[in-house]
């Protein structure tokens, strides 16, 4: 059964992530614990990418097939997936935003976060209608 993953897209640690995930139409993370969480997420898993102190600034639907790659010289510490039916939003949705479509408080503050579809497809549906 599909989830919904609202991923972090690390700009706190590295400022050129947020940009390559963007760029590469993909989710990523790094290092483990976290890097291990994208090899969860499966095929049409709706995922958003989350940028701190700005909100969902870009969604997706996951191919299903995580990839493995170095990053910053040391190996195999990047997993990604790309993602399909990709759009950059033209206006983020902010995290009280979030809080307010699901009705309840949705805290972002790991490097991901799942919600089941339901939730995820309030997102996608809200981002439709106000963000693109």
């Amino acid at each position: 059964m599909a989830n919904c993953y609202i991923i972090n897209t690390n700009k706190s640690f590295d400022s050129n992530c947020e940009p390559e995930m963007i760029h590469g139409k993909k989710c990523s993370a790094y290092y483990s614990p976290w890097k291990n969480d994208i090899d969860k997420i499966i095929v049409n898993d709706l995922v958003f990418l989350y940028s701190n102190e700005v909100g969902i600034i870009a969604r997706g639907v996951a191919s299903g097939i995580p990839e493995i790659k170095d990053f910053n010289g040391e190996t195999d510490e990047e997993h990604y997936m790309e993602l399909g039916m990709f759009k950059e939003l033209a206006i983020p949705l902010k995290a009280s935003q979030i809080s307010g479509i699901l009705n309840r408080n949705v805290v972002l503050n790991s490097a991901q976060k799942k919600l089941n579809y339901d939730d995820g497809l309030k997102i996608w549906q809200n981002i439709t209608k106000n963000c693109l």
